[in-house]
């Protein structure tokens, strides 16, 4: 099954980091493909700040017992 995991940047956490430490959980033959892109986020003073995002396409394995 293919499956998208997103990562946001927060306050507390960029998402490279959390891209990277999901990265490192899978294997090389389950990964597709990763996008990055950056959104604009707004305040209620309407000031803006910038948040990273980050998509991981890959695919999960399945034990069929084969």
């Amino acid at each position: 099954m293919i499956q998208v995991k997103e990562f946001v940047d927060s306050d507390s956490s960029l998402a490279a980091n959390k891209a990277n430490e999901f990265l490192a959980t899978i294997k090389e033959e389950q990964f597709i493909s990763i996008s990055y892109g950056t959104l604009l986020k707004s305040k209620p003073d309407k000031s803006e700040y910038q948040r990273g995002a980050i998509l991981i396409v890959y695919k999960t394995l399945h034990n069929t017992g084969d």
